[in-house]
């Protein structure tokens, strides 16, 4: 078995190197029509540098998994500030694309939770669409859009989860297919449990992200690992990578469904045991706080493991 290790965004290890610099709306109706183009402009040039430093950074540390910042174009999607963000910052797409393709890596993108296909409002749904689809161009100028995925949560249960349910299916018919297509769904937290997401994934065909931290903060007695991540792993059966999960642990025993700043070994120690006894590659998307520290740190315990052998710099055979 393999695990691939992988990080979110930003190299905390580089020196001023956040993809996700913003303007507020209200900073922008502040500004002149020339110098709001200037700005938007300058700050996704910087967010899309940064992200090309963050990309050389894990090739030098064999990462070999990135979710890119869904915030690298500030002010992409809203109503009243709308401009041509992909035509000035081609090559930088390009370039991107090319050093992810070259290398080998497996990329992804998670919107905020406001983009989500359950509301009864038809203009959270209209949103949502919208959202998918800025995040379904930038792939395109990368060139990445049929290999990258978008990963969303259900959506809320508004005080009756199977009515949210049956909107999260006829809303997300408003979704061009080539974007589904990319889409994965993952379990949360306080909402829908890694069974009811599977069911939800098995209908659209979709892959699921499988979140074994919201699986340990929201699941039911008869959700045992041993039982449910088959499911998971064969939603993944038709998709050229290997299934995907979010790790991470609870900041403290209070703040249970915080990410703490590293990963605690200790903490996902059982599903590394089920996923050994199940012999299957997967991939780790690593969702604490120090990013890229945290994957090397997990890394090293992870290969101190009986029977575990590390491979590079971010891969352990098991």
């Amino acid at each position: 078995m393999i695990i691939r290790f992988g990080y979110v965004a930003m190299a905390t290890s580089l020196y001023d190197a956040s993809p996700s610099k913003t303007m507020t709306f209200s900073r922008y109706k502040q500004l002149g029509k020339e110098e709001r183009a200037e700005q938007l402009r300058e700050i996704t040039r910087a967010n899309l540098e940064h992200t090309i430093r963050a990309l050389h950074y894990n090739i030098a540390h064999e990462i070999h998994l990135y979710r890119f910042s869904s915030s690298l174009v500030p002010l992409a999607t809203h109503e009243e500030a709308e401009w041509d963000y992909i035509t000035p910052f081609q090559e930088k797409y390009k370039e991107i694309g090319k050093l992810v393709k070259k290398h080998q890596m497996r990329t992804s993108f998670h919107p905020n939770q406001f983009t989500l296909f359950t509301s009864d409002k038809a203009h959270v749904t209209t949103n949502a669409v919208k959202d998918m689809d800025y995040h379904y161009a930038l792939l395109e100028a990368m060139g990445l859009e049929k290999e990258s995925h978008i990963n969303l949560h259900v959506g809320g249960a508004y005080g009756d989860k199977p009515s949210a349910i049956e909107r999260f299916h006829d809303n997300l018919k408003q979704l061009p297919p080539p974007i589904k297509g990319q889409m994965t769904l993952e379990n949360d937290d306080k909402t829908y449990t890694t069974t009811e997401t599977l069911s939800i994934c098995e209908k659209e065909k979709v892959p699921m992200m499988f979140d074994y931290h919201h699986y340990m903060a929201n699941h039911e007695k008869e959700e045992e690992l041993e039982d449910i991540l088959p499911r998971f792993y064969q939603t993944w059966s038709n998709n050229p990578f290997p299934p995907k999960m979010h790790v991470s642990s609870p900041k403290s025993e209070k703040a249970y469904r915080s990410h703490a700043d590293f990963v605690d070994i200790e903490f996902i120690k059982p599903l590394i045991k089920v996923l050994k006894s199940q012999q299957v590659d997967v991939d780790f998307m690593i969702e604490a706080k120090k990013k890229d520290r945290a994957v090397l740190q997990l890394v090293e315990d992870v290969a101190k493991i009986r029977g575990a052998k590390r491979i590079d710099g971010a891969t352990i055979g098991i």
